[in-house]
């Protein structure tokens, strides 16, 4: 496993951040690590990294305990914090070139300072200093320097933020290729790049675990809709008696809409219903319910 949490709390006097939870991320992928603001996830990643203690519980990253072995766990880890604390009266590679020494890679420095660069867009900015660059850039930097010693696991909390759309896209997609060998940890608000980045997603909210599931599956577990128009009338009767559906409104025409956890199931039990009862299905398409609603209605 590349990181594992186990038990993990953190009490600021009588205030529970984190409340005894726990998961597992193995080698590869990136899972989104969700929640409103003050859930705990950025006392999470900070406890992971080795920058905070926990009260109780552990957290290890690649084997190696984050308050026993810091060391060993930061060399391993690439993080960049929420805040992205860079130095301003720095110039860009010669912040890239600190950053290199502190991780000690000695011959590999140059090399890796320009494959950051190009890697993360920063050419065009490289001979500036960090306090005059715009935030999107300064995302960049951040982002290359937790890059520049090639860790196992990226640890990124808000990585897009103040990203115009082009560099959005551009970050979203090294963010993906990125996930190909690396175990990446992702926090965000922005549900799209949920939707568009991860394959797992664990839902943190007053310090516990409320959800930890594939996108895919917490997508249906909330209630989406498929909507089918027949070429002849039915009755809300006999379509909310379809296995998985919980109720049938009518449209217009003869278009109906059927709430239902399990699309696809509804799919094949409307396709025999048609075939049983002689009705022309003249359209059919789905509508599951979106991240953001699932988000909201188990944060609320």
């Amino acid at each position: 496993m590349s990181i594992i949490v186990t038990g993990l709390s953190k009490h600021y006097g009588q205030q529970k951040a984190l409340d005894d939870i726990s998961f597992e991320l193995q080698k590869g992928g990136i899972t989104g690590f969700l929640g409103p603001n003050g859930a705990g996830k950025s006392t999470t990643m900070k406890i992971i990294t080795g920058y905070i203690p926990p009260t109780s519980g552990q957290a290890s990253v690649c084997g190696f305990d984050s308050v026993k072995e810091p060391l060993e766990v930061r060399k391993r880890t690439g993080y960049l914090p929420e805040a992205n604390p860079l130095y301003p009266d720095m110039y860009v590679r010669e912040f890239l070139e600190f950053v290199a020494n502190v991780h000690q890679l000695g011959a590999k420095t140059a090399g890796r300072i320009g494959e950051m660069i190009g890697l993360t867009g920063l050419g065009p900015e490289q001979h500036k200093k960090i306090g005059a660059l715009s935030k999107g850039y300064k995302q960049r930097v951040g982002l290359a320097q937790a890059l520049i010693h090639d860790p196992e696991v990226l640890i990124l909390d808000e990585p897009t933020s103040g990203l115009d759309p082009n560099q959005l896209a551009d970050i979203r997609q090294l963010i993906r290729d990125l996930g190909q060998q690396k175990t990446i940890m992702l926090s965000t608000h922005i549900m799209q790049e949920v939707e568009a980045l991860c394959s797992r997603v664990i839902i943190i909210h007053k310090g516990r675990i409320i959800a930890d599931d594939t996108t895919a599956a917490l997508r249906q577990g909330g209630e989406g809709y498929i909507e089918v128009s027949f070429g002849e009338p039915a009755t809300a009767e006999e379509l909310q008696a379809l296995p998985g559906v919980s109720r049938a409104t009518a449209a217009e025409g003869h278009t109906w809409r059927l709430y239902t956890a399990d699309p696809e199931s509804v799919r094949k039990n409307l396709l025999q219903f048609a075939l049983n009862n002689n009705r022309n299905i003249l359209s059919l398409h789905s509508n599951s319910q979106s991240l953001e609603a699932v988000f909201r209605e188990l944060t609320n």
